[in-house]
């Protein structure tokens, strides 16, 4: 690695003494003017051996180097660094080329015909269909993408893992939530998902920063992605321009026929004008600067994958230094006293749970509802800090033997179990608030991230018994799978199922028109139930979101295509005058506000 000469290049030793007179060699040109040359005599030293001036000649190159690479070394040891520009003058190019080796993987093999298709395939699929919204097209658009990545990957020898699979049908599993459900928010969580667990498919990591760089380490391919698809292409061109020739001449010729024949197939029959109509995007001149870009991303996007699938970057190769261990008391001690502290909240808690509201009630003067809201935040943000404490406590663990694991295990098992309590706390106060005055959308998500914590503090258990080796990537597949869940739960679809049941049963002497008129299209079979005029003020909007909006097929979820079927056969009715004093006796938007008429959630 360094510029070290080899034993053959070196000139051979002198048999002899100083007086042995020896060929005269070129100066060393790194050797600074007026400094001794190591191994050099003196002056004082060749005249006493009665040296020659060819005897105080200075050494040659390779004896020159490894004088520099000596006084680098010595001086490095005495606490001087050494400069940084030439080798062996430090550890840290040295440093940077083995944390570069253990990254980068070898250069992939050369671009194979089938996965410049497929990468053509998927930048061709997102223009033609991403340009009118999200539903079914990501799945569509993600296949050619997907076997993109698996061509290359078989082609650079890669085999097909458990984890990897999971990953992979995990991303596609999440792209169908935006097929099935027409609201955003959870919608943008799973495209999000989606994307992590594709970049964990193609990068394989096990490790917390393999799996936390790794869900965004496609990023990290997309220039060497470009890079890579370039010169296959130029590579593949010059050793066969025929055969490129003749397959943009039969592409060119099954263009025209389908043009040719489509159309006058079209001419002829109205049904096969409307199919084709339907199944074929709209082209506009105006959408050509946006579909070009949807062309690039596409082609970008296929290609980083493709490259990552044939050569990924090791992200597991990044490894976080252990903290330093500490004293058995100095570490346990801090963590027993937050035991007996979470142990003295939850006795309490347990007597709430189990009926002592009416005692409660007395001391505090607070309703059931007013109990339950003053405290989630609170304990939310308990769970969160309790998890932080968790991870600061094993980098500082005692690492001394079984003694030291038995301490940890007896330490912080017990916190993870109270603070599971805590969690089941919080979820009972949020059930109560809900069932009091309604469920919104914020409401449904807080308590959606508080289950999850939960389900994160029985992942730690189980690693504190079987092992962490597998606690990352089950903390991710753990997100996951709720973030797949909650999307097809239909959260909005779940807020106007619980609302309008609240009505119905009559706990609410209203609904909240100005909150559930906003939701999204998921929302229409619950609120269809609700009786004139509340069923019109809920739907008017977003009858005109469904109706008067021709989106494609592609582009439609199922539950845009339900909430369209149910207003063609009932739409709403009047022209919404009458729709101010609905839903605004009483209790509104779910809740009831403060004197200020602000409430937090």
């Amino acid at each position: 690695m360094f510029d070290q000469p080899s034993e053959a290049s070196r000139p051979p030793e002198r048999p002899g003494g100083a007086d042995t007179p020896r060929p005269p060699e070129p100066p060393a040109a790194a050797e600074a003017p007026g400094t001794p040359a190591a191994n050099e005599p003196g002056p004082s030293e060749a005249r006493t051996a009665g040296a020659t001036p060819a005897d105080t000649a200075r050494p040659s190159p390779a004896q020159a180097s490894d004088g520099r690479r000596q006084r680098a070394q010595a001086a490095q040891q005495a606490g001087q660094p050494g400069s940084p520009w030439q080798h062996g003058a430090g550890a840290p190019a040295a440093k940077d080329d083995g944390m570069t080796a253990r990254l980068r993987p070898p250069p992939p093999p050369l671009i194979r015909p089938a996965v410049l298709g497929s990468v053509l395939a998927t930048a061709l699929l997102s223009a033609l269909f991403l340009s009118d919204g999200l539903g079914v097209n990501l799945l569509i658009v993600a296949v050619p993408a997907s076997l993109a990545a698996f061509f290359a990957a078989q082609a650079a020898g890669r085999r097909l893992r458990p984890w990897t699979a999971t990953w992979a049908v995990g991303g596609l599993a999440l792209l169908a939530v935006p097929a099935l459900r027409d609201a955003g928010w959870p919608t943008f969580l799973a495209v999000v998902s989606a994307f992590a667990l594709g970049s964990l498919a193609l990068h394989g990591s096990r490790s917390w920063p393999g799996v936390l760089i790794g869900s965004l380490g496609l990023f990290d391919s997309v220039v060497p992605g470009i890079i890579w698809g370039v010169r296959g292409i130029r590579a593949r061109a010059g050793g066969s321009r025929a055969n490129w020739g003749a397959t943009l001449r039969t592409t060119a010729v099954a263009l025209v026929l389908l043009v040719v024949f489509g159309t006058l197939f079209a001419s002829a029959d109205a049904a096969f004008a409307e199919l084709l109509s339907s199944l074929m995007p709209e082209a506009s001149v105006g959408a050509g600067p946006w579909r070009t870009l949807l062309f690039a991303l596409g082609l970008a996007g296929a290609l980083a994958a493709a490259h990552a699938a044939a050569a990924p970057v090791r992200w597991d190769g990044l490894t976080v230094r252990p903290g330093k261990p500490r004293g058995r008391a100095e570490w346990a001690l801090p963590l027993i006293v937050l035991n007996l502290l979470f142990a003295a909240f939850i006795t309490l808690q347990l007597v709430v749970l189990f009926g002592g509201y009416d005692k409660v009630r007395d001391v505090t003067g607070l309703s059931h509802a007013e109990y339950a809201r003053q405290g989630f935040w609170q304990l939310l943000w308990a769970t969160l800090l309790t998890l932080l404490v968790i991870a600061l406590a094993l980098r500082w663990a005692p690492r001394g033997g079984t003694g030291d694991r038995t301490l940890v295990r007896s330490v912080l098992g017990p916190l993870c179990v109270l603070t599971l309590v805590v969690v089941a706390s919080a979820l009972r106060r949020m059930d109560l608030y809900v069932d009091e005055y309604g469920l919104t959308r914020l409401r449904i998500s807080v308590a959606a991230m508080e289950l999850w914590l939960g389900v994160v503090l029985i992942l730690i258990l189980a690693a504190g018994v079987f092992g962490a080796r597998f606690l990352p990537r089950a903390v991710a597949v753990s997100a996951a799978a709720g973030v797949l869940a909650f999307g097809l739960i239909s959260p909005d679809g779940l807020i106007a199922e619980q609302n309008v049941q609240r009505f119905e049963d009559g706990r609410s002497t209203s609904i909240d028109i100005d909150y559930v008129k906003d939701l999204s299209a998921d929302a229409v079979p619950a609120l269809d139930r609700l009786p004139e005029p509340e069923r019109s003020c809920a739907l008017r909007f977003i009858q005109d979101d469904v109706l008067h909006d021709d989106t494609p097929w592609y582009a439609t979820s199922w539950g845009e295509a339900r909430a369209k079927e149910i207003l063609e056969k009932r739409p709403v009715k009047g022209d919404g005058s009458d729709c101010y004093r609905v839903g605004r006796e009483g209790t509104g938007d779910g809740y009831e506000p403060d004197d200020d008429g602000y409430d937090p959630y």
